[in-house]
């Protein structure tokens, strides 16, 4: 069949230098060429990508992705906000049915399952089901923009995480639409989203805000990015992984500072990875910092493409378009990038990442000295080495320090000691079958989980041969560690079970607790009661392993302050100790029933026998068979009831599904923005504020906000779920903004979600100081450090502070998505003065701002008046520069956010 293509070879045979450009780029140009309009698409932007400069430019340019990807945490308030559109267009006396996807959105249910039950064969089961009492209401939503709304898939829960689906069926590698063959770009509403750029489709991670406003037809806009080559030589050594490959990869990316920019990889290294290595790295483009880490198509490409069992006409679709249109590879490019790394592949040993940042790279061998040091320097605890303790933490004696006892459960005993000396903290837990002690450096969960690994075939059978291996040697993981496998996609399963290690698997107790992000995104469920209370009442340091890719603070569980990241196969090993504070590479991991030491080296499988089960075990008809009926879903979806028709029916009653505020009563033309005088600092915070802290995520107590608000509409306790189920609810939301357990507000000694009302100088929650404030029409702003929003991509840790009456962000730098997301929602991101900070300044945060400036020519990195009264009268006063980054940009701010835009633009046209 013969299609139209926006052809880059013509532009290389008319003299253009296409060939030095990076495949990104290229793919970039085209998408330009191709939707090239005169008007929002102008020869301007063609001419910049043309001529792209390697040092990077100021200049912004337009990309209208192929598709949308969504998970449910973001696809839920999506949808309510496109309902929340519709309802307004039919208020104005428009035809709500004509607000509809632009582009083809595939919403994947992923985020919801929480790991209530484990270590058995029926936790997947009761799993399910609490998560359908959890979010009935939820689910009923998305089940009517399954009919309710064109352009727009559903994949039901169960079926996998949005990345591996992507992976492993929806994406395309290029796509026939209208005549027309062309890449297959797309965003989403993750930030993980980059994982697919491993099977050569670009596609970056945006907030929920730019992700609706492409849905509904409008370009993203933004800054012409440099692109850093990263050169990879050499290939993987045994005893490696391809997890410590990328957890080196993100030190060094980190290091070397990519964040905002375009990573392309290169280099001989390349022939030796295969897609679900290369997705590996490419998942992880958030923990670097980079928009996209992309890996052109390519022999190995097809190949995968094959075994995943795309057709053989899609398979010669890529082929023919990408070489006919310069974006195959052949390692014989000699392409132009902005700056080249390096990294020797056979350099690599075996690594974790932690406890609180994914670059903090930590060799396996150093674990137990750098536990050491952390614990001494964010702890204040001396440590006794693990070899010289009286006694290992499985041991049922010993203890001599200072005791009590918290309160019993009826089949639970637990006496904490404190060493006086030292301060670490010891717990010997007494059950009715036996006791253990823990300590500081025990391991409570030990997690097999996320899209990064668990799409990855080789780290996942060598999981299950480690567990094999083990078994084998009579070991058995500790009985204080809660255990967990969350497999990607269902094709998992299927080769883990016909290579028969997911029996070894479950023989130590890691057991299939539900297809879809869990510990990675705080989804651990509970730990065990009497685990909870030691650790609570003993203040103990206890630590999660984990296959995932975010382990900040209090983002996996709140009790637990020290996250590692690592393969499959090392969560497996470190379950078996117990403990992090030892060297796996040489202590022994346990004994096996006669007294012998049993070593990491006894039982990590060889590259061969991986690669021979992998052989022996994956199908391509279990791609077939699994994707076939993915849309389809379980039973409890197909019996789930939910609304008909094209407009959705708002229920004032519901705790989870509300109209938005954003839009109702929408004035047809923007009301000019203002200048902001006597504002008030709501939260003055320091670097590295992730929108962890911002954005209400995991669960919360009936103390806060959202608890005492659910209470007072009758929700009892129990059933509050977490704040991501709950994300279609702005009532819930707001009042979970900023309330963080470890978020630390320089202007109150309270840690945790509280702010100080300066006129009567109260501690309150910042919920209840930002209504104090709202009452007296109090305009508020946030001073914050470096990197302010870094992080996934949340649109409620803008659209929080919207609704809180935060008017502007002054930071020294923000990420990108954050940054975007702030002026989506019409909120003013300021930069202090190049080497400035609020602390340089002299600001403590109690001063009243008034900022200028913005009511009258507002420009793109306008320099912004601001001007802070200090209670005794001194003003300090600087220039800030406006991150509006391009002139759509100021557009969006000027209408209050993209949406109203994106509102505005069809009731005009009468919608």
């Amino acid at each position: 069949m013969n299609y139209k293509i926006a052809s880059l070879k013509k532009l290389q045979e008319e003299g253009k230098n296409i060939h030095r450009l990076p495949f990104s780029i290229r793919i970039l140009l085209e998408n330009v060429l191709r939707n090239h309009d005169g008007f929002a698409i102008t020869d301007e932007h063609l001419d910049t990508l043309i001529n792209w400069k390697a040092e990077g430019t100021d200049k912004d340019i337009p990309f209208k992705p192929a598709r949308v990807l969504m998970q449910d945490f973001t696809g839920v308030p999506a949808v309510v906000d496109i309902t929340s559109i519709r309802a307004e267009v039919v208020r104005k006396g428009g035809d709500g049915s004509k607000i509809n996807p632009a582009i083809p959105v595939d919403l994947v249910i992923d985020h919801s399952v929480q790991v209530d039950f484990f270590g058995t064969d029926y936790a997947y089961q009761k799993n399910v089901e609490l998560e359908y009492e959890r979010n009935a209401e939820r689910y009923q939503l998305l089940k009517w923009a399954q009919q309710g709304l064109t352009n727009l898939t559903v994949v039901p829960p169960g079926m996998g995480i949005c990345h591996q689906v992507n992976l492993e069926y929806l994406a395309k590698g290029v796509v026939e639409r209208d005549g027309w063959a062309f890449p297959d770009t797309l965003v989403g509403t993750d930030s993980h989203t980059p994982m697919v750029n491993g099977i050569g489709v670009l596609g970056w991670g945006v907030g929920g805000i730019e992700a609706e406003a492409a849905m509904l037809g409008q370009p993203i806009y933004f800054t012409c990015p440099q692109v850093v080559g990263l050169k990879l030589q050499g290939e993987i050594p045994q005893g490696c992984t391809a997890t410590d490959m990328v957890l080196t990869i993100t030190k060094l990316l980190r290091d070397t500072g990519v964040v905002g920019k375009f990573v392309e990889v290169f280099g001989d290294g390349l022939n030796k990875l295969t897609v679900t290595d290369r997705a590996t790295i490419s998942n992880m483009s958030p923990e670097f910092g980079c928009t996209v880490t992309y890996f052109p198509i390519d022999d190995q490409t097809l190949d995968y493409m094959d075994r995943t069992n795309r057709s053989k006409e899609q398979i010669e679709l890529v082929k023919d378009y990408c070489q006919e249109n310069m974006l195959w590879r052949t390692g014989k490019e000699e392409i132009e990038y902005s700056r080249i790394v390096e990294l020797d592949l056979n350099t690599l040993e075996p690594t974790v990442s932690g406890p609180k940042r994914p670059q903090d790279k930590i060799l396996v061998k150093n674990l137990d000295k750098a536990f050491t040091s952390i614990l001494e320097k964010d702890f204040s605890r001396s440590y006794i080495p693990f070899d010289n303790r009286r006694e290992h933490a499985w041991l049922n004696e010993g203890g001599s320090g200072t005791q009590y006892t918290p309160q019993e459960h009826s089949n639970v005993n637990t006496t904490v000691e404190i060493e006086p000396k030292n301060g670490l903290r010891s717990v010997k837990i007494k059950l009715k079958n036996g006791e253990y002690r823990l300590s500081d450096g025990s391991i409570v969960i030990a997690a097999i989980t996320s899209c990064t690994n668990t799409s990855n075939p080789t780290v996942m059978v060598g999981a299950g041969l480690v567990a094999k291996k083990a078994v084998e040697r009579g070991l058995r993981t500790r009985s204080w560690v809660k255990t967990s496998l969350a497999p990607g996609s269902k094709v998992v399963t299927r080769y883990l079970d016909r290579s028969g290690l997911s029996t070894d698997l479950e023989a130590l107790r890691f057991h299939t607790v539900g297809y879809g992000c869990t510990s990675c995104i705080g989804n651990s469920g509970p730990l065990p009661p009497h685990i909870a209370e030691a650790v609570d009442s003993s203040e103990m340091v206890v630590a999660s392993v984990l296959s995932g890719n975010r382990n900040f603070e209090a983002r996996v569980h709140s009790q637990v302050k020290m996250n590692f990241l690592m393969s499959p196969m090392l969560v497996v090993a470190y379950a078996l100790v117990g403990r992090v504070d030892v060297n796996l590479l040489e202590d022994p991991l346990s004994h096996d029933p006669n007294g012998e030491p049993v070593y990491l080296k006894d039982i990590w499988p060889s590259q061969e026998e991986i690669n021979q089960t992998i052989r022996e075990a994956m199908r391509k008809e279990d791609f077939k068979e699994v994707y076939d009926v993915i849309f389809d879903g379980e039973e409890e979806w197909k019996k789930l009831l939910a609304p008909q028709g094209k407009e959705y029916t708002w229920d004032d009653a519901s705790t989870y599904i509300r109209e938005v505020p954003f839009f109702q009563d929408i004035s047809v033309d923007p009301l000019n923005p203002q200048d902001i005088y006597s504002a008030r600092v709501l939260l003055f915070l320091g670097d590295s504020v992730t929108t962890d802290h911002i954005s209400p995520a995991g669960s919360f107590n009936e103390h806060s906000a959202a608890g005492e608000y659910l209470l007072s509409k009758g929700v009892q306790k129990k059933d509050f779920n977490s704040y991501g189920s709950r994300r279609g609810n702005h009532e819930v939301m707001m009042r979970g903004t900023f309330a963080n357990v470890r978020i630390k507000n320089k202007i109150t000694d309270r840690e945790g979600g509280f702010s100080t009302y300066f006129p009567t100088e109260e501690t309150l929650t910042v919920f209840d100081t930002a209504m104090k404030y709202k009452s007296s029409n109090t305009p508020l702003i946030v001073l914050a450090g470096k990197d302010y929003g870094s992080g996934s991509s949340r649109d409620w840790a803008a659209k929080g502070p919207s609704l809180l009456g935060i008017k502007a962000v002054i930071a020294e730098s923000f990420e990108r998505i954050h940054r975007s997301n702030l002026v989506g929602m019409g909120i003013l991101p300021l930069e202090f003065p190049e080497g400035e900070s609020a602390e340089s300044l002299g600001l403590s945060g109690k001063e009243e701002f008034t900022i200028t400036g913005i009511r009258e020519n507002l420009t793109p990195f306008k320099k912004i008046k601001v001007s802070a009264l200090k209670e005794n009268g001194e003003k300090v006063e600087f220039n800030a520069k406006a991150r509006l980054d391009s002139e759509i940009d100021v557009e969006y701010f000027k209408h209050g956010g993209i949406l109203q835009y994106v509102l505005r633009g069809h009731l005009k046209k009468g919608h």
